[in-house]
């Protein structure tokens, strides 16, 4: 199964941390992160920007609105995403515990759709690959 961790920090509690402090807690994590990959059970990972730089999109009664940032009022941002694969929930939540940032804001686990078997049951095609699209562009 995949599993999405979601990491939530909470900006104030990571600007108390020394620089030092910071760099070695995310020299650890990309190292953890690199073993997880390497073991297969990481298959994606990306921090984000600061939600301060973000733009949320609305559609409603047919007009579009953008808004800077945010819509929650929240300490705790979206600061980036572990795409993972483990056997269930208990075995992505102890995943999850091995990375420090919980320690300042929170990891949502939150289980993957399996998008292809909800395509079956919409009756939608089946998704074209990346690949198959760059062959058919330089065929």
């Amino acid at each position: 199964m995949q599993f999405l961790l979601l990491v939530y920090t909470d900006e104030s509690l990571l600007q108390t941390l020394p620089a030092t402090e910071y760099d070695c807690l995310m020299r650890g994590c990309l190292e953890h992160a690199d073993e997880l990959r390497e073991q297969g059970t990481l298959l994606q990972s990306q921090q984000l920007q600061p939600a301060s730089r973000a733009r949320a999109v609305r559609q409603r009664q047919g007009s579009t609105r953008v808004t800077d940032g945010p819509f929650a009022e929240t300490k705790e941002m979206l600061a980036g995403f572990n795409l993972i694969e483990a056997e269930d929930m208990d075995q992505a939540v102890a995943i999850a515990q091995q990375f420090p940032w919980s320690r300042f804001g929170c990891i949502e686990v939150r289980p993957v759709h399996d998008m292809d078997a909800e395509r079956r049951r919409v009756g939608a095609r089946a998704a074209v690959s990346a690949a198959a699209v760059a062959r058919a562009v330089n065929a």
